[in-house]
This record gives C-alpha cells, sequence and structure tokens, in this order.
C-alpha cells in the first residue's frame, strides 16, 4: 500500500503513463488528466489494480472553464479507495462537441451524475443508457451551468389560474421607468438628544 503520494503517482505512472498528474500534489488527494479515449481503460485500472483499488465512485461532474483555459469544459470523477483511505480525482478536458465515453460501464453509479453533467453542462456521454435530462423539464431551452447562460434564464414557468395549467412564458424583465433623485440631501433627525440634555 501507497502511504505517500508520490509513490502513488510514480506507480501510476508506470502502469499508465499516457495520464498526466499535477505536479505539486496539493492537499491529500492526487489530480489526474486523462483523454476521453482512454477513460474508461484508466478508470478500470485504478478500481481493479489490487495496489490502489479506488472501488467507490463519489461524484461525477462538469466545469465549465470559458475565459480561462481551453479546452471549455473539463469532466471531473472523484474515486475513493477504502484500502488506501484516500482519493484521487480524475479529470478530461474536452470542447464543447465533443464527447466523453459512459462510465457507467465501470461503476454504475456514474448513470445518474452524467445525466446531470449532461442536463447543467450538455456534456454528452456516448454509450449512456439513458442520457435525458434529469433536473430541468424536458421542454428547458440551454444549459443552466454554462457561463455563457444569462442569469434570468430564456423562459419563466408558472401555473395560470384561468387555463388551470403550467405555461411557459419568455422572461420580461421590464419595469417603469423610475427616478432617483441622489442629490437630495438626507432629511432625518434635526436635533439628537444628549444623555446630559435630559431634565
Amino acid at each position: 500500500m501507497f502511504q505517500d503520494l508520490k509513490l502513488q503517482a510514480e506507480y501510476i505512472k508506470e502502469n499508465f503513463n499516457n495520464v498526466q498528474i499535477v505536479d505539486p500534489i496539493v492537499g491529500d488527494n492526487l489530480i489526474i488528466y486523462t483523454s476521453p479515449s482512454q477513460l474508461i481503460d484508466f478508470l478500470k485500472f485504478l478500481r481493479d489494480d489490487q495496489n490502489l483499488s479506488f472501488k467507490t465512485l463519489l461524484d461525477v461532474f462538469g466545469a465549465d472553464m470559458l475565459g480561462l483555459r481551453n479546452p471549455r469544459f473539463e469532466v471531473v470523477y472523484n474515486l475513493l479507495s477504502y484500502k488506501l483511505n484516500n482519493r484521487i480525482t480524475v479529470k478530461v478536458a474536452i470542447e464543447d462537441r465533443d464527447e466523453v465515453p459512459s462510465a457507467v460501464s465501470v461503476f454504475s453509479s456514474a448513470g445518474w451524475f452524467e445525466r446531470e453533467a449532461f442536463d447543467m453542462y450538455g456534456i454528452k456521454f456516448s454509450n449512456h443508457p439513458d442520457l435525458r435530462r434529469i433536473l430541468t423539464d424536458y421542454d428547458f431551452e440551454g444549459y443552466p451551468l454554462r457561463k455563457d447562460f444569462p442569469l434570468t434564464g430564456y423562459k419563466e414557468v408558472r401555473y395560470d389560474e384561468n387555463l388551470k395549467k403550467v405555461v411557459y412564458e419568455d422572461v420580461k424583465l421590464m419595469q417603469e421607468f423610475r427616478n432617483f433623485d441622489f442629490e437630495m440631501p438626507w432629511e432625518g433627525v434635526k436635533k439628537v438628544v444628549q444623555k446630559n440634555d435630559i431634565k
């Protein structure tokens, strides 16, 4: 077993040399980049290797790096090894229209996480058994966690009492014009009563 993360990183690099390990190691887990084409094989290696045994998938999520770096998106996998008592983070960097292979064949729980990443970021997972929206409505337009998605969204959903059904309307944020006079002095208390003034 590896008590030292540097030894663990060297072992992974020796056995799977096409990955990029983030150096310096920060905190108590490794961060490793791999390509979409090698993702499934790498996850199987981390899970099945007797010296590693990262058998628990904790989370899969997307991250939008718009304006920070290219490629735009990252898909992040957090794994846990009870044997080593530590975690590992695997990242895959992709462009907007790229697909990532689904990890459902390696970790069955990945299906729910991948559906959320698809719903929030529009990241597509090839060979996913049921890739559809999970949090937003099926008619929802866009992907709400992308950095270029408007804060107000595109549609407003509300229940119409007259029609007795849910209706979709374009977002309307228009307000009537209000003129504020910021130059007017504050009209507060004219005289402040001090403690000594009370008789």
